[in-house]
């Protein structure tokens, strides 16, 4: 086996939050053979699997995680062609978004201002959906897909057409039990030369409404129909409000923050608290984009 397989591992250090127990055996897969390993031995141990991509957007416990643990992020791989009248990419599910944007911003093109604000990798960007709240083209990671590849359990990959998959708000379903392995997106080829002074701005913007020099997991909560979040919970005086090592940020209400070596008990206290004090005071329900991952 050329893979590593390795025991009682800290993934803190692999999540955006730097929170997170134990995983009691973990691997790094680099290429889709090492991906196959991984199953084989998973499936020869009789180990349950959980998948843990860029680490944005995931909540890992305290307790850790049984079974193994595959870590996608040195699954990277990325190819672009030019065919009628569209840029194809075609990647693995690993790639970091910010690679995906350095195509885009290389070819001058529109999704480059979407991508500039979004964590995680390119699969993380299917299963949840990712989006932003400001009215870019696009503003689902959806609406760039064309197809992907899943491998099952057994190590077999099946190609999924976008028709296959049913797309919602901040979720994508249809590749379930499987893994997302391989991403293929195009998007109309057009040429904006402005496009990299408004990525700087909407880089500067951000900056200065989100608190990107702190360990957070992104945006915590999904926008209810109607409403925005961020104003809800500001609304509500919860910014600053801390449990533990958590905080809801002072720059943005969406975010929680690290302050200090946080547990995960902390993050997730603080999201319930939240999340009482929107319902009782706005009579909103709002519910998580993070998932929860591990022993709770």
């Amino acid at each position: 086996m050329s893979l590593s397989i390795l025991n009682n591992v800290n993934l803190a250090q692999y999540t955006s939050w730097m929170i997170g127990g134990d995983a009691d055996h973990f691997c790094l897969p680099t290429t889709v053979d090492e991906l196959k390993e991984a199953l084989a031995f998973a499936k020869q141990n009789q180990l349950p699997i959980t998948i843990l991509g860029g680490g944005s957007n995931v909540l890992i416990s305290d307790k850790g995680i049984r079974g193994l643990t595959i870590g996608l992020r040195r699954f990277s791989e990325i190819s672009t062609e030019i065919r009628d009248g569209r840029l194809h990419i075609n990647c693995l599910s690993g790639t970091a978004k910010s690679e995906l944007l350095k195509v885009f911003l290389k070819n001058q093109m529109g999704p480059a201002l979407f991508l500039a604000g979004l964590p995680g990798d390119v699969g993380g960007g299917v299963v949840m959906n990712a989006g932003v709240a400001e009215m870019f083209t696009p503003r689902e990671f959806m609406e760039m897909v064309d197809s992907i590849d899943v491998m099952t359990i057994d190590g077999e990959i099946k190609e999924l057409q976008k028709s296959d998959l049913k797309i919602s708000y901040r979720h994508t379903d249809g590749w379930q039990p499987h893994i997302v392995m391989r991403v293929r997106l195009s998007w109309p080829y057009e040429r904006k030369p402005e496009i990299l002074t408004q990525v700087r701005e909407a880089n500067k913007i951000r900056l200065s409404k989100q608190p990107l020099d702190m360990p957070s997991c992104g945006s915590v909560f999904k926008n209810p129909e109607g409403y925005k979040v961020a104003q809800l919970i500001d609304q509500c005086g919860l910014k600053g409000y801390r449990i533990g090592g958590a905080q809801v940020s002072t720059k943005h209400a969406n975010f929680i923050v690290n302050v200090e070596e946080a547990k995960a008990a902390d993050a997730w206290n603080l999201i319930l608290h939240v999340q009482k004090t929107v319902k009782e005071q706005k009579g909103v329900d709002i519910v998580t984009e993070v998932i929860r991952l591990g022993d709770w």
